[in-house]
């Protein structure tokens, strides 16, 4: 093609390069090797045809018959970089050359006007995700996923997708987690082969226990190399069997539309953990087949439950003098219609401690959260009961639902009505058509103890409690109720808040009043370094859906949990995320202390050696405050909360003051 025709672009500056040194420059997204020797310019494909060895990285190098070489820097191919051949026995075909030209000392090099892009494999299956609602991918950009990257920044650049690039892979599992947790739509994961998919892992645990739907898209190496152990090369399918309900390859030959949905329909159906495998050389894999799309795939999600199971749950309504309602996660999407059943009873509302939020604690019918995360006025109604309606409760042991009293347990998934020991009444149906059936039937009905006037005096008597506390000290760090009094009043009542474990979480569930906040944990995993990713997640969630734009998000940790992931601090700051951290530094793994310490145990390799957190959070741009007294605990929240970004409050705790 004649100059005239070519474009012409800058690759740099002539001082940007001496005389017999190569570099790498970029023209377009094309790599070239930029050569200047002999007072000469050139410009070949920067791929050694070997392995893809990058020529700009090597050398010039003269032989004895002076002539001038381009050296591979990884197994010493070479090459003219005037001819681009190579001396004999590599490549007789030799590496593409690009015109030079070198005006007013800036450096062009000639390409051919840019073809119309070639839709690919990746293309139809990025386009399908977007159709089945897919709005945000998190994970890490590499060598094994670049053209499935490349299809993630098409649909980017469109508006469809919105990525978030994580410090580490794990990261990317828990944000994709709690945005499921939170929204009940899958987010996904990009990473690329071996260790990037394995670092998943526990994140996709955590949603797989908790239901929440995630997709996973994990490269590959090259499928010419599968087997034999090349760079990288693991057997993902079988690493990911246990923990994904859905878990495929991508191949040439697969039905790539269909592969995607099914992904996305397991993800969402299941509420569970779908994987899609992704190898390297099929991703750009030409394709031009239209993508696919949800209609007609889905169907209702109501289940009503029998005439008989309401007939019998009213029987033993009527017949219970102390009813009390336990709420769990699962009725995330039925409160209100529950609330509204507990206030026709006058029973107690206790929450487990996934479900704290899900009932306002100043509303009347409000017990606080039940179990060891929980409140004595909880365990008071629990013990004094006569009755137990369970809806959409797990019955985890860290709840404490007594399982000798008469339980009316209500599921929509059957394989939970019972699961851990027999319950009088198990009812397979959706919440909301259970206590719309219930009260039509219980009109007048009125309870037979005033149970709403004892909740009042209980939580007088708890409030009292929590008041004598604050004044503890042990002169070795604040009384972690001092820092929960301080959130329960400055804590916007929309915010999302996102709990890590250990004692911080103890005292969140035992000391927040809760005035409607919506809260994510990891609930039956019960995972360290949780809170600050799921904040992430949490966030992108409040960019992605109209329903929670302009909550807060707010996370939670102590120094053990912030410290598994503390470089995706940065991420936040990025992508400038609206998240206010609370870290509560003992310095130490301060439960598995009292752990220790309750089972007899020396107390052992649980101190931490920590930096200023605050400190940290300023290096990485965002906002850092420490706390040492009480006394400065309600000014550096708020003054967090007011802050537009990643902001993060350290306060200095006592471990035993939990």
């Amino acid at each position: 093609m004649s100059k005239e025709k070519l474009e012409w672009i800058s690759v740099g500056h002539v001082d940007d390069l001496p005389e017999g040194r190569v570099k790498t420059v970029t023209a377009r997204t094309i790599s070239m090797c930029l050569s200047h020797f002999d007072g000469q310019w050139a410009a070949m494909d920067n791929r050694c045809p070997h392995q893809n060895g990058p020529l700009g990285e090597g050398s010039i190098e003269k032989g004895v018959d002076g002539k001038c070489w381009i050296r591979c820097p990884w197994h010493g191919w070479d090459f003219d970089p005037l001819t681009g051949v190579p001396p004999g026995g590599h490549d007789d075909a030799g590496q593409e050359l690009y015109p030079v030209d070198i005006r007013d000392g800036e450096i062009f090099v000639g390409l051919e006007p840019e073809p119309p892009r070639e839709r690919t494999i990746s293309d139809v299956m990025a386009e399908t995700m977007v159709n089945w609602g897919v709005k945000r991918v998190f994970g890490m950009v590499g060598h094994s996923n670049l053209g499935l990257a490349e299809a993630i920044r098409q649909q980017s650049n469109k508006g469809a997708l919105n990525y978030v690039g994580v410090r580490h892979e794990g990261a990317a599992a828990f944000a994709a987690s709690a945005y499921g947790k939170l929204t009940s739509k899958p987010a996904a994961c990009l990473t690329i082969a071996g260790p990037g998919a394995t670092n998943l892992l526990t994140g996709l645990w955590d949603a797989k226990v908790d239901r929440a739907p995630v997709l996973a898209l994990t490269g590959q190496v090259q499928t010419q190399v599968f087997g034999p152990g090349a760079f990288q090369d693991i057997d993902l399918k079988s690493a990911f069997d246990a923990v994904a309900n859905f878990s495929q390859p991508v191949l040439n030959s697969s039905k790539h539309s269909e592969l995607m949905s099914l992904a996305c329909k397991t993800a969402l159906v299941e509420r569970d953990v779908s994987h899609l495998i992704f190898p390297d050389d099929v991703q750009t894999i030409a394709n031009d087949a239209k993508a696919a799309h949800p209609t007609g795939r889905l169907g209702g999600v109501k289940i009503i439950p029998s005439d008989e199971d309401v007939i019998a749950a009213v029987k033993l309504i009527k017949q219970a003098k102390r009813p009390i309602i336990v709420m769990g996660h699962g009725a995330v999407d039925a409160a209100e219609a529950i609330i509204g059943f507990a206030e026709k009873l006058g029973a107690p509302v206790l929450t487990t401690f996934k479900g704290k939020g899900l009932i306002s604690d100043d509303h009347p019918n409000a017990a606080g959260v039940l179990g060891r995360s929980g409140t004595p006025i909880a365990s008071w109604f629990m013990n004094e009961a006569d009755l137990i309606i369970a809806l959409g409760a797990s019955f985890s042991n860290h709840t404490g639902i007594e399982a000798s009293k008469k339980i009316i347990q209500v599921d929509f998934e059957r394989m939970q009505l019972g699961k851990f020991h027999p319950v009088e009444l198990p009812i397979w149906g959706e919440l909301s058509t259970f206590c719309k059936a219930v009260m039509q039937q219980i009109e007048t009905h009125k309870p037979q103890e005033d149970q709403i006037r004892e909740l009042t005096e209980r939580w007088k008597i708890w409030r009292r409690e929590k008041q004598t506390r604050l004044s503890e000290s042990r002169g070795e760090g604040i009384h972690s109720v001092s820092v929960f009094d301080a959130l329960s009043r400055l804590c916007p009542e929309d915010a999302i808040i996102a709990c890590d474990v250990g004692n911080n979480t103890y005292s969140f569930g035992r000391y927040f009043e809760s005035k409607g906040q919506r809260v994510l944990m990891s609930g039956y995993l019960g995972s360290i370094g949780f809170g600050f990713p799921a904040a992430m997640g949490a966030w992108s969630a409040t960019q992605d859906f109209e329903e929670y734009a302009g909550r807060k998000v707010i996370s939670i940790s102590g120094d053990g949990g912030f410290g598994q992931y503390p470089m995706d601090f940065t991420t936040a700051v990025k992508y400038k995320m609206d998240i206010t951290h609370i870290l509560l530094n003992n310095s130490q793994l301060g439960k598995i202390s009292k752990e220790q310490r309750a089972g007899e145990w020396e107390v052992w390799e649980t101190d931490l050696h920590n930096p200023s957190f605050a400190a940290y959070a300023r290096l990485c741009g965002g906002h850092g405050a420490k706390v040492t007294e009480v006394s400065e605990i309600e000014a550096a929240i708020a003054q967090a909360l007011a802050y537009d970004g990643p902001a993060l409050v350290e306060i200095i705790t006592d471990a035993e003051l939990v």
